[in-house]
Parts: structure tokens; C-alpha cells; sequence
């Protein structure tokens, strides 16, 4: 039996077998709204079709009462004004979609005086049927954590009353953050039956200003009427709840940002900094961190660069030094006595610190041994012959270790033994759980590369054991990613629906780990945070690696889910999520940031504020950032971004950048250009035509189906147009 707080129990008694006066009332799609003012809060009670009630509490005056002002009745809901001793309260309710049971709640309040708040109630409690005497039971899937997207889903089970995802839109309350020095970190939580979002108390002397209108929340519910029976079914649901509120959810306004010039920098900075190379055994390597030159040199650091400059060489057929400089030194990470390549370059592994298990000798991090092996077969798949041998030598013990670990993998084990020595990564919580994944992936490059079935055989045993991990299979970001690729590779290869379905629970995994507001406090007032990844499930930071691997990866999935039906959910969230990604990413670079906002104290090398080189960490708008250091590793930012982004038209001195993704690029010898926008038609994304050359740009004809877009001539003499997705585009000059 859960205990409950004093203001849960006062819900439960307030609303059980009471016949309430209503100020509101409407039926959406089954689900009755009521609101109602009563004591010292207004209420929304919302009746689900089973008679199950989830009761919000928008406005609360403690130990006051709540007297009624005016109300306004609005085309999708109404807007009441109510006031108390300490202040003026206004709550607009919309009902924004007639056709599904969504509820969007915004209160605002003026104080009359400065104003401390020492404590506030959550605003949901779920209670029973009225003719019910029990209390209902319920599931929490999904809490908010650290400053990931302030969101909560849950299941009603008894009585089965489906689920709701329940989302507060904490960009809109950046002003109390701001007054009061508080951080909108872990504001939504709570636990069954009382949850939802409570205002961050204000433990110093930094009030609610008075006689300013501040809002204090700005929440959305979701319901679903189906009760989820297992996580492949809780995954599904929670993408198609987080759409729909999605759609209705304020989002920032994106900026074209001079990617080509950044990668310019970025290039001249990667090769020329001392910082970023370390030359041992007769070979440069890459430095994980800028000035890290204590660490010996890892495998993962070279290939993680390595591929998205192979990536922009391919788009722009640039002499780039670089990619031999890093080829030059592959084979040294081989070993011939394991039979496999390993993390640290053998030479130096006598100079590992031993400070950390991973800094030990033939220590591996289970995801370390894969990331390398991923990009290996990527580069073999492309017919580089040195990244074939090394994959094709080293698959052996790849298997090895996942039939030792029956695809369950550790944290870390030894390599010449296969002993554990990180067994879970917080106990009860078990290994890295997406390495499966990972590895499936890696057996399906491997499967192409020879055509052995076998490893297609490999791939489908490892996914398999994805099944029954629900929310908790996220361990890294790019990981998880790389697993919903290798879903969805071997959906297409077998039709067997359980891959489609593990393909979305790797999704659910990465969407409730974004930060789905923008924080506009402290000093994140200088760069934008909407829609970023967080890397691991309790990292305090979003990092540009991880980020990078990610946008790689779901630009991948999109091309394979090309000739295939995906959820619409799906078909409009990844690609709103590569549009932010490209809007975000310039401010990983220590020269777009101001420079009070980047830590003096740095755990690995040092941060250099002119270098373009990505730092590691943006973390909450009260802290510094780059306090993990420059990570070296997360320099193909710009490299991956530009051959998705951008796109040449031959013969011709401009070039088209959309940030959405797009397909079926076609250019046709009259002087137009087809393609095809992905996402969703109500959303929409920037389009460019960029002059690549001193000539002014022709005259263009931007064209969907019959219909013309109308274009803006900027100062810089491009061209810009906003387009809707899930279109067809042709662009006649």
C-alpha cells in the first residue's frame, strides 16, 4: 500500500463521490473535462473512459482561498482569472486537437509582493471511480532526470484505464528560473498516485519579482486508451504521445549557420594543432582531449574522426591529410596475441595510469571493442582494404566474447581472461544493455562484407535478447542508435515484426533521453539547448560525440526506412530532431561561446577558447561548461553535417541546404533539381540556395507539385525559403 502526502489524500477526498460545480465542462474523444475552483486551487478533472481520474492542479494558493475573476471562453478552451493574497493567477485551458484527448494547461501569476516559494504540491494526482473504494494502481515508465524534457509517463492499471504522457513545457519558465536562481532540473517527478510538476523551491534570497507576470507552469497530458502490454507496446505509445504534443508544443525559431566556413576552421585546426596529436611508435595519433597527451592513444578516438572526414572527403573531394595521418597508425592497434584490435594503441599500454578500471591493461569497456569494429566494416563496405583485414581479424573474438557473455555484456572485462571487472553500471541496473545492439549491427556489416550467413544468424540471436529491457536499455546515445539501425536492417531483411518493434524501443530509449525545452537562464542564454541528446542515462551534460553519432545514425535509419511505413510519430520526430542538431551543434565550439561560460578547471587536457574543436559538455544553464575538456574525438561535427545538409549542383556556382533530411536528390542537365523533404507536412524546415561563387544567383522557380514557393533575398545574396515536409520540391533555374 503507497503512502500518499497530505495534499494527495485532500485530492482523494475532494473529488470522491462529490457532484462539483463546474466552471468548464467538455467531452474529448471519451475523456471528460471538467474544471472546477474549490478551496485554495483550481482543478482540472479529467474522467477517463473507465472511470479512472486524473486530477491537475494548475493554480494553488496555500492557505488562502481562490477568488474568481473573469472568464473567457476561447475558440479551443477557456482562460480564467482568479487572484489570492499573494497575487493574481490567470489559467488558459486548450483543448488544441478535437479529434484526440490532449489538454494543454499555461498559469501565470503576478505577485503583490516579492515572493518565496519554500514548497509546492505536484499537480497530478490519479484517484479511483467514484464507485470505487479502492485506490487505483498504476505504472511510472518515464520521469524526467537531471534536464531532460520535463515529462512523466504512466499506465492507469487498475482499473486498466490506458496511459497518458504527461510533458511541461519548461522553456516557458525560464523567467522564474532566472529570478528565482533556480534550475528546471528534476521539476517533474513525484511518484504513483501524486506526480506531475512542482515549482523548484527558491532556497535563496531570490524571489518571484512582484508586479510582473511570470508563468509557473505550462503543462500537457496526453492520453491513450490502451494499456500497454508489454515494453514494446510502452514504446510505441510513448512515441505516439510525445507526437502529439510535440505538434502543439512552442518550439524556437532555427538560424542558417556557415557550416562550410566552420568545417574550413575546424579542418585547419585538426591538423595543425599540436593539441590535437600525439606521436608515439613512430606514428601521429589523435589525442582523445586537447593537450591529453597522459592517455595512451585509443583506437575509437581515430576511427570516430576518421569516418566523418571520410564522409565530407567523399563530398567534396578535398585533399585531406588527415585521413592518411590517422590510416598510417591502424594497424598498430592490433593484437596478434588476442587476435583482435584493442583499445589502447599495445605499444604504450605499460603507460596507462591504472587511476580508473579502464586505464588498467586489457581492460575493455564492452562498447569500445564494437564502436572500433562498426567503423571498420563501415570503411571495408566502402572498399578500404586495410579497414577489411583489421574487421575480418577481429571478428573471432568478437564472437567469442558475446557467446562467453551470452550477449548480456558487462561494463568491463579483461580481455586475455574475459573475467568481469565492471559487472553493472549501478547495482540492480545491470551492463551495458544496448551493446547487443551494437553488435547485431556489427554482425550485419559483417554479414554484407561476406556474405556468410552466419553472422546474419549472429545478428538476430543478439537482438533477440533487446526483448524485455523497456526504458531501461538505453546505456550511451550513439549505441542505442546504432541498435535501432540494426532493428530496423533486419526488419527489412525478415519482415518479422519483432525487429520493427525492437527498432522503436531503441527509439523510445533515445527520445525520453533529449532535452525537449530551451533553457534560457545563467549562461545558457548564449546558445540554444532545444531538442539535444543527453549521452548516458544520468550524464549531467549533453556531449558533441555522442550528438554527432546520433544525427549519423538517424540519418542512416531514414534511409533505410525509406521504401518502408514507419510511424508517422517517428517520421516527424527524427527529422525535427537533425533540424535543431544543425541549428545547436555550432556551440560545441569553444569560439562560438563567450568565454565566461567555459570552465577554467578541466578534468582531461585543456580547453583553448580560439580552437575549433569541440568541447565535450553543455551542461545546466547555472554551470560552467567544458569541464570535461576538447574532446578531439567529437571533431567530425561539421564533417558529418555538411554531405547531409548540403548539396552540390554540378556545373553550377550555388549550392541547396535544407535542415531537414531529404531523398531522391536528382539533377536534371534543363537546370532543376528534384528532391524529396522528409518529415511531417504541418512542420516545416529552412531552406537555402547558397552562392558558392562571386556570380549573382540565376533567377529560381521553386516549385511544389503546381504550387510556387516564394523566396527572400537575404543581404548575402542567398536565397531562403521555408517548406513544409513530406513534400516533393523542384527547383528550376
Amino acid at each position: 500500500m503507497n503512502a500518499i502526502s497530505p495534499w494527495a489524500n485532500a485530492v482523494k477526498t475532494l473529488f470522491h463521490e462529490q457532484d462539483l460545480p463546474a466552471i468548464f465542462q467538455q467531452e474529448i474523444s471519451g475523456y471528460n473535462v471538467r474544471v472546477h475552483n474549490l478551496n485554495n486551487a483550481l482543478w482540472i478533472a479529467i474522467t477517463c473512459p473507465k472511470g479512472a481520474q486524473v486530477i491537475l492542479r494548475p493554480a494553488y494558493a496555500p492557505n488562502d482561498h481562490l477568488q474568481m475573476g473573469r472568464v473567457v471562453k476561447n475558440e479551443d478552451g477557456i482562460t480564467i482569472n482568479l487572484s489570492a493574497g499573494i497575487g493574481h493567477y490567470r489559467v488558459k485551458l486548450q483543448l488544441p486537437d478535437e479529434a484526440k484527448p490532449l489538454i494543454r494547461y499555461t498559469t501565470t501569476i503576478t505577485a503583490n509582493e516579492p515572493l518565496l516559494v519554500p514548497f509546492w504540491p505536484r499537480d497530478v494526482v490519479v484517484t479511483g471511480p467514484d464507485e470505487s473504494g479502492t485506490d487505483p494502481k498504476g505504472t511510472i515508465y518515464v520521469n524526467q532526470v537531471g534536464t531532460r524534457s520535463g515529462l512523466q509517463y504512466f499506465s492507469i492499471d487498475e482499473p486498466a484505464s490506458g496511459a497518458a504522457l504527461y510533458f511541461q513545457n519548461l522553456t516557458a519558465l525560464n523567467d522564474y528560473a532566472q529570478a528565482t536562481e533556480t534550475s528546471l532540473g528534476n521539476v517533474v517527478g513525484g511518484s504513483w498516485p501524486e506526480m506531475g510538476f512542482a515549482l523548484p523551491p527558491t532556497l535563496k534570497e531570490k524571489p518571484i519579482p512582484a508586479h510582473k507576470e511570470i508563468v509557473l507552469s505550462d503543462g500537457f497530458i496526453a492520453f491513450s486508451r490502451e494499456n500497454p502490454k508489454d515494453d514494446m507496446a510502452q514504446a510505441k505509445q510513448f512515441l505516439n504521445l510525445l507526437a502529439d504534443i510535440y505538434l502543439h508544443l512552442p518550439k524556437p525559431a532555427t538560424e542558417y549557420y556557415d557550416w562550410p566556413g566552420m568545417v574550413d576552421q575546424g579542418l585547419h585546426d585538426l591538423e595543425f594543432s599540436h593539441g590535437c596529436w600525439s606521436h608515439a611508435a613512430e606514428q601521429d595519433y589523435l589525442n582523445a582531449y586537447v593537450a591529453d597527451y597522459a592517455t595512451p592513444p585509443e583506437l575509437m578516438v581515430q576511427l570516430a574522426v576518421l569516418l566523418p572526414l571520410t564522409d565530407y572527403y567523399d563530398w567534396s573531394q578535398k585533399d585531406l591529410p588527415s585521413i592518411q595521418k590517422i590510416k598510417n597508425g591502424l594497424d598498430a592497434f592490433y593484437s596478434e596475441e588476442l587476435k583482435t584490435v584493442v583499445r589502447f594503441l599495445p605499444a604504450l599500454a605499460d603507460e596507462l595510469s591504472g587511476e580508473e578500471e579502464q586505464l588498467k591493461p586489457n581492460v575493455m569497456d564492452s562498447w569500445y571493442l564494437h564502436h572500433p569494429m562498426l567503423n571498420l566494416g563501415r570503411l571495408a563496405i566502402r572498399g578500404d582494404k586495410q579497414a577489411k583485414k583489421l574487421f575480418l581479424d577481429s571478428l573471432g573474438f568478437t564472437i567469442k566474447v558475446a557467446h562467453h557473455f551470452n550477449y548480456e555484456w558487462p561494463v568491463m572485462y579483461n580481455m586475455k581472461t574475459l573475467e568481469v571487472v565492471k559487472e553493472e553500471t549501478q547495482p540492480g541496473k545491470g551492463g551495458e544493455k544496448d551493446v547487443a545492439g551494437l553488435y547485431a549491427l556489427v554482425m550485419l556489416h559483417a554479414w554484407q562484407l561476406t556474405k556468410d550467413d552466419k553472422y546474419l544468424r549472429e545478428a538476430k540471436k543478439a537482438a533477440k535478447t533487446l526483448q524485455g529491457k523497456g526504458f531501461e536499455l538505453f546505456y550511451q546515445a550513439n549505441n542505442t542508435a546504432f541498435s535501432a539501425n540494426a532493428m530496423f536492417w533486419l526488419y527489412k531483411e525478415t519482415k518479422e515484426k519483432v525487429y520493427l518493434d525492437l527498432t522503436y524501443l531503441c527509439l523510445a530509449n533515445i527520445f525520453k533521453n533529449f532535452q525537449l525545452w530551451e533553457c534560457n537562464y545563467g549562461y545558457a542564454k548564449d546558445y540554444p539547448t532545444f531538442f539535444a541528446m543527453f549521452p548516458l542515462n544520468d550524464a549531467p551534460y549533453t556531449a558533441a560525440y555522442e550528438e554527432q553519432e546520433v544525427f549519423a545514425a538517424m540519418h542512416n535509419f531514414l534511409l533505410y526506412a525509406e521504401d518502408e511505413e514507419i510511424f508517422p510519430s517517428v517520421s516527424m520526430l527524427v527529422p525535427e530532431f537533425l533540424k535543431y542538431i544543425v541549428n545547436r551543434a555550432p556551440y560545441y565550439y569553444p569560439p562560438n561561446l563567450p568565454k565566461e561560460m567555459l570552465s577554467e578547471e578541466v578534468k582531461t587536457g585543456q580547453v583553448d577558447h580560439k580552437l575549433w574543436i569541440a568541447i565535450e559538455d553543455i551542461h545546466d544553464g547555472w554551470e560552467q561548461s567544458g569541464t570535461v575538456g576538447q574532446e578531439v574525438y567529437g571533431a567530425g561535427v561539421a564533417f558529418g553535417i555538411i554531405p547531409r545538409h548540403f548539396y552540390k549542383v554540378p556545373g553550377e556556382d550555388f549550392m541547396i541546404y535544407l535542415d531537414y533530411p531529404t531523398a531522391n536528390f536528382k539533377h536534371r542537365k534543363d537546370g532543376s533539381v528534384s528532391f524529396k523533404v522528409k518529415g511531417d507536412e504541418r512542420l516545416s524546415c529552412r531552406m537555402l540556395i547558397i552562392k558558392t561563387g562571386k556570380k549573382k544567383l540565376p533567377a529560381f522557380t521553386v516549385k511544389v507539385g503546381k504550387d510556387e514557393l516564394k523566396g527572400k533575398a537575404l543581404k548575402d545574396g542567398n536565397v531562403e525559403y521555408t517548406v513544409n515536409g513530406h513534400q516533393e520540391l523542384k527547383v528550376i533555374w
